[in-house]
């Protein structure tokens, strides 16, 4: 299966490279917002900007069929100063697409040129440009703006590059393929005094030390060895000299998990252990805990779905399941807990030493723009052809 549709592959190369010029962090995504709503009201579509600030759904309504779909790109950026040396890096200092958004934006755009121009489809399309994926959830805002009244979808669907997969190949799973991602600050409170007489202090230094290592044993000895489950301290702050005990110590957790018992015992433990372990040494611990997105579970009809027409698209040789699901996290969750729908990889791998996702020297690789334009004009005219699907 193969899209038959005017020759402007330039065009897509030069809209993802001028994005790549352009990263903004989540939220404040402005020229990138102006730059893809200017492009697609060229294009004749109902161009619906400000749901979650700078987000944007682009309708086109063709035939007589109440059926929709809604395709959804990320278009944030990451605070990474970018060291690709290409000639089209960032102009913004210090920020850069580090995660291959702006190529995630230029493929949706080019699939919105192609399905204007052709309109072989019976319903409704909803492109949905995100912001803030990265950081803020942007999905869960653009859904408390109102995305799914405004702009009813029978299904939603998103993709993400993978430049660890092999080029061109398309990568599913149904059920549970990202984690919930939390987070948690935790804060010893102890007594400061001096660094040769420790008896007349509470070091919480110590006693963070001890919760550190304690709150390890949280997936080894309290979740099943079958359930999936990552507690990481990513950093632990306390003191400023080598002679002086502080006050305080400070330490940041993320947490990951793939299932809601587990996500619930997580935070359950956790607190244990930091109120536990800081009372056993005379000490206070205060926990704030925030939870953050929610697994991200693909549907299963809806992945059978999209699975067996990538096999159309691309041929079995080019389709696969992945083994296991990611611990990283994706705020398309949001969407999915409200729509039925699939989230997949498509890889891009030039070699087996690419920069990984969120590497200062990683470059989205556009050689793949063909593939995943066409692909979501595929699905969006498959989808809306009227043919019922079994």
């Amino acid at each position: 299966m193969t899209i038959q549709s005017s020759n402007f592959l330039p065009e897509i190369v030069a809209s993802r490279r001028h994005l790549h010029t352009i990263p903004e962090i989540g939220l404040s995504e402005f020229k990138t917002s102006d730059y893809v709503a200017g492009e697609l009201t060229a294009m004749g579509y109902e161009v619906t900007r400000g749901l979650a600030k700078t987000g944007i759904v682009a309708t086109l309504r063709n035939g007589t069929s109440s059926k929709s779909i809604g395709i959804r790109a990320d278009f944030d950026g990451l605070p990474i100063p970018e060291e690709t040396g290409a000639d089209y890096a960032s102009t913004h200092p210090g920020v850069m697409h580090a995660c291959g958004h702006d190529g995630h934006t230029a493929m949706l755009l080019g699939a919105a040129k192609i399905l204007a121009e052709r309109k072989q489809f019976d319903g409704t399309v909803h492109l949905i440009f995100q912001p803030a994926e990265e950081n803020f959830g942007g999905a869960r805002l653009m859904m408390d703006d109102g995305l799914f009244d405004r702009f009813p979808c029978d299904a939603v669907f998103g993709l993400h590059n993978d430049p660890t997969l092999p080029f061109g190949q398309f990568a599913f799973r149904a059920g549970p393929m990202m984690a919930a991602v939390d987070e948690c600050k935790i804060t010893v409170i102890g007594y400061g005094g001096h660094g040769a007489e420790p008896q007349a202090a509470s070091d919480p230094i110590v006693c963070g030390a001890s919760i550190i290592m304690a709150l390890q044993t949280i997936a080894s000895r309290n979740i099943h060895p079958l359930q999936s489950a990552v507690i990481t301290v990513g950093s632990f702050n306390s003191g400023i000299a080598s002679n002086v005990i502080p006050e305080r110590a400070e330490m940041n957790l993320t947490i990951r998990s793939l299932e809601p018992d587990v996500r619930d015992e997580l935070e359950r433990r956790i607190r244990l252990i930091a109120e536990g372990q800081a009372a056993s040494y005379g000490m206070r611990a205060e926990v704030d805990y925030l939870r953050g997105y929610p697994p991200m579970i693909n549907h299963v009809a809806e992945t059978d779905y999209v699975r067996d027409l990538a096999r159309r698209f691309a041929g079995e040789e080019n389709v696969a399941d992945l083994a296991r699901p990611s611990m990283g996290g994706e705020d398309f969750g949001y969407f999915l807990e409200e729509r039925p729908g699939c989230y997949f990889m498509l890889g891009t791998a030039r070699t087996d030493r690419d920069p990984p996702l969120h590497h200062p020297k990683y470059d989205f690789n556009d050689d793949i723009l063909p593939i995943g334009t066409n692909f979501w004009v595929a699905l969006a005219e498959d989808f809306l052809s009227g043919k019922e699907r079994g």
